[in-house]
């Protein structure tokens, strides 16, 4: 079991099975396989039918929100709800998304079922909530796992979740749903520092803005970047993205060291696109933004490169260190090349020990690249094309959220001693 904070501050304690996080690693330094390299041109996307649905005897299910996913929907029974989950379109990483919201005129109980796309399998623990902002993980109890064999592995192919509904909408969802709306409003309380500034660096394949927050009192000389939600999803990454930024805003003496020294640039939402539409993975052009840092065929990471090149040509400073926030099964540091001749060097292996040292019994899972000179990733991009220090920071989606916002926290202050070291 773990607790979580939810938006109002509440502990919620989910019931699951444990986690990597909890425990002594065998390995401390894996490895990790060579990134393959796809295409990134954009490609056409199956947009969902949003509407509300009437399934009969009073019942009503619901996708018209940002963020929603759900592709398909019928009544079967009295008791039973079927919902199809489909990508925005394929080859695609397993990460099926889903959000709806339900409500009945009578109090009731029914099951939903979760199915999927051919060959896709459930990877999130649903998350229940009666206003859309508040969640707490659905009682372990009504929730029932279909396991299948594929290719000698088992998989959970689809899952069934009873739920109680009335006229109080009762909203589903994969993970915390945090919109682009939620976001923007964060940047806003953000920016009531004066050391806080907000600007927009380019646009989204759809239009919306690709915001940046410039977060220091330097001149330009030293500096880093801080990415998130490249993948839409991936919320456990922008949880940790938050803590690690809030920390760096507080008022303690090494933050206010930091902030004189060095300038902070942060895009926190670079597929708005993706996470209002409710995509597993990618941006409205069908593409996994993270491996677009090489050819550059997507307007929102040609609007980071863009302002990188820019900033550095017209300022002549140096960018010292990258970190981009992302979610997947476990906690895992993702690490660059050792042999590069980089602004910084030993600053990733730094950081990476002393928030290990932090917690006891927990050894970081770092995995580090064994490619050289390959710029497909953000930090791979950010690490050769800079000679920045740049790691990416997996946070896995069942982590405690008490333990993903104070490795942020203790992330963001780590790093801030050695860089003013």
């Amino acid at each position: 079991m773990y607790f979580f904070k939810n938006k109002s501050g509440l502990l919620i304690l989910l019931l699951i099975i444990p986690f990597v996080w909890t425990c002594k690693q065998d390995t401390q330094w894996k490895g990790q396989g060579p990134i393959k390299k796809v295409s990134t041109e954009t490609v056409p996307i199956q947009l969902q039918y949003k509407g509300v649905f009437d399934l009969g005897d009073g019942v009503f299910i619901s996708n018209d929100y940002d963020g929603a996913r759900l592709n398909g929907v019928a009544r079967i029974n009295d008791t039973l709800i079927s919902v199809l989950i489909t990508p925005e379109n394929s080859p695609i990483n397993m990460s099926p998304w889903y959000g709806f919201k339900i409500w009945s005129e009578l109090e009731k109980n029914i099951a939903v079922k979760l199915t999927y796309a051919e060959n896709a399998y459930n990877r999130y623990y649903p998350k229940i909530s009666k206003d859309g902002s508040n969640w707490e993980a659905i009682d372990s109890s009504k929730y029932q796992v279909v396991m299948e064999n594929r290719d000698g592995d088992a998989v959970p192919a689809n899952l069934t979740m009873q739920i109680s509904v009335s006229t109080d909408t009762t909203w589903i969802s994969a993970q915390e749903l945090i919109t682009v709306s939620e976001v923007n409003g964060w940047m806003d309380e953000l920016l009531s520092n004066s050391f806080v500034s907000k600007s927009i660096i380019g646009r989204s394949r759809d239009g919306r803005p690709i915001n940046l927050l410039k977060i220091g009192e330097s001149d330009d000389q030293k500096m880093i970047i801080v990415l998130s939600r490249q993948h839409p999803p991936e919320v456990t990454g922008f949880l940790a993205m938050e803590s690690f930024i809030e920390t760096i805003c507080t008022d303690i003496e090494i933050a206010k060291k930091f902030r004189a020294e060095y300038n902070v640039y942060v895009v926190p939402m670079i597929n708005p696109d993706g996470v209002s539409k409710g995509h597993w993975r990618h941006n409205s052009g069908g593409v996994d933004l993270n491996r677009d840092w090489e050819s550059f065929n997507q307007p929102e990471t040609s609007a980071i490169r863009d302002f990188m090149k820019q900033k550095v040509t017209q300022t002549g400073g140096v960018f010292y260190f990258g970190i981009d926030f992302h979610s997947t099964s476990e906690d895992i540091f993702y690490t660059n090349s050792s042999e590069q001749n980089v602004n910084m060097p030993g600053l990733v292996i730094k950081l990476i020990d002393a928030v290990g040292n932090e917690f006891p019994n927990y050894t970081p899972n770092v995995r580090p690249s064994t490619e050289t000179g390959t710029m497909i990733t953000s930090t791979s991009f950010i690490f050769y094309e800079y000679g920045a220090e740049a790691l990416t920071y997996e946070v896995g989606d069942n982590t405690p959220r008490e333990f993903v916002n104070k490795k942020g926290e203790v992330t963001a202050l780590k790093l801030m001693e050695l860089m003013t070291k």
